[in-house]
């Protein structure tokens, strides 16, 4: 069972430290544990308590009347919001439950209704990418285990395959070939198998060559499968050296081509670029460039 700070509480339920100190002194809705040193604590029940009071603070109830349910009520209260919500911050909050506690058939449960609501581009766009942010960040100080990273991952990553495959392929050899990869050592290809459900969903043709790709490797594919654009996104640190350097390379490598480049490491950086390449700063504008592309596409075909 895992232990948590009261700040590790604050940033996983967004409740103020000083909040859930004053609900502890006048609700007792939640009691630290103390270690035999006599530091507080609180456990993954608490946690999941506290995520739950969170959800329902968060749509009016008073912690007041919060505090007097049981717990099953509680879990009653929270399915009931649930069921009628249309709060994108919601299911971010059952999201974050359903990887604490490896609970893969609440998050098929969360995500399918969300699909079904929204539909698959707008529940990614506003749920999941969002609470993939907050995954990273909570798994950089440390308030979750690589473990429950890895778990959620591999589920989000399982949905975005399944969307692909239900994608119907035109082969229309009027339009523009898109080839996407990870540079060499980089794993994290969640935004690269979304952006390739982007590209195909609106009729583009795709090599999708995955992760961890060494530049001398993309060259050869170029050669018998040339393309005009290239994406590839950087989330951690290469393994190639410079990134600055491997910006260069790539852009001079393939000067026809236009390369798109996003990623954590890449955004915000100011890195010097070869004429071929754009830096895409949010997924809406990258969303927005392939849907230009398609519907100038369009306009051409109407044309012809």
């Amino acid at each position: 069972m895992s232990t948590y700070t009261i700040k590790d509480l604050e940033h996983l339920t967004g409740i103020k430290a000083h909040t859930l100190r004053i609900w502890e002194q006048r609700y007792k809705i939640i009691i630290p544990k103390r270690s035999e040193t006599n530091i507080r604590y609180y456990d993954d029940d608490d946690l999941k308590l506290m995520l739950n009071v969170s959800l329902l603070n968060s749509h009016g109830i008073k912690i007041s009347k919060i505090a007097k349910l049981t717990q099953e009520q509680i879990r009653e209260e929270v399915f009931n919001v649930m069921s009628s919500s249309d709060n994108y911050s919601d299911q971010i909050t059952q999201l974050t439950t359903c990887m604490l506690n490896f609970d893969e058939f609440q998050f098929e449960k969360v995500i399918s209704t969300a699909i079904l609501k929204y539909s698959f581009e707008e529940s990614m766009i506003n749920i999941i990418f969002p609470f993939l942010t907050r995954v990273g960040f909570l798994w950089q100080i440390g308030a979750i285990s690589p473990a429950q990273e890895h778990f959620i991952s591999h589920l989000v990553r399982q949905k975005i395959i399944v969307a692909l495959d239900a994608i119907m392929l035109k082969d229309d050899k009027g339009k523009p070939r898109f080839t996407l990869f990870l540079p060499e050592g980089e794993l994290h290809e969640i935004t690269l198998l979304f952006a390739c459900y982007i590209i195909k969903s609106r009729g583009f043709k795709v090599t999708y060559l995955g992760q961890s790709l060494p530049l001398e490797e993309l060259q050869e594919v170029y050669k018998t499968t040339p393309c005009e654009y290239m994406l590839t996104v950087s989330t951690s640190l290469i393994k190639t050296g410079n990134l600055q350097e491997y910006i260069l390379n790539l852009g001079k490598a393939f000067p026809d081509t236009k390369v798109l480049l996003t990623g954590r490491q890449i955004i915000g950086m100011d890195y010097e670029m070869t004429d071929n390449a754009e830096l895409l700063p949010s997924l809406p504008g990258f969303i927005g460039l392939i849907d230009n592309l398609a519907k100038n596409f369009s306009l051409s075909d109407a044309d012809a």
